[in-house]
């Protein structure tokens, strides 16, 4: 029951985010935020009924990809709904949330001391240099740039 708490939260957080930042009304906001929220409830409640563990992520993105694919009825509306979410409106209360999390495990996160900055620091870098290879490589294939 938290879990749709939070959902609503966030989703109604994106939905006046999406409105002051990016100008999009409301109610042309609402089906998408609908849908997500849809979507992520679905993918939630499939990693309680599975008899194995697995991140809900995996199931979440992969009944998002089947609800936008083109075979699936109604997919056109959804991702035209879904287009009308900004990215960083539906961030924003998201990272909030973990910024939140964390706090209460602060305590855990003091014993990681300064070896967390290091690792971090490599991951972060890591993580951006090798997705800036791969757009790269990819913008090559496709004769961009």
């Amino acid at each position: 029951m938290n879990q749709v708490l939070t959902i609503l939260i966030i989703g109604a957080i994106t939905l006046v985010g999406n409105w002051i930042g990016y100008k999009v009304p409301i109610l042309e906001s609402l089906p998408g935020i609908a849908l997500l929220a849809v979507i992520t409830l679905i993918g939630m409640g499939f990693t309680k009924i599975l008899p194995f563990k697995s991140p809900v992520i995996v199931w979440i993105s992969l009944f998002a990809m089947i609800a936008t694919s083109p075979f699936f009825p109604g997919s056109a509306y959804t991702a035209a709904a879904i287009a009308k979410i900004n990215l960083l409106a539906l961030a924003t209360p998201i990272l909030a949330y973990a910024g939140l999390s964390l706090g209460k495990d602060i305590h855990l996160f003091k014993q990681l001391s300064w070896r967390i900055v290091v690792v971090s620091l490599v991951v972060f870098t890591g993580t951006f240099l090798f997705a800036t290879l791969f757009a790269e490589i990819v913008f090559k294939i496709q004769g961009k740039f």
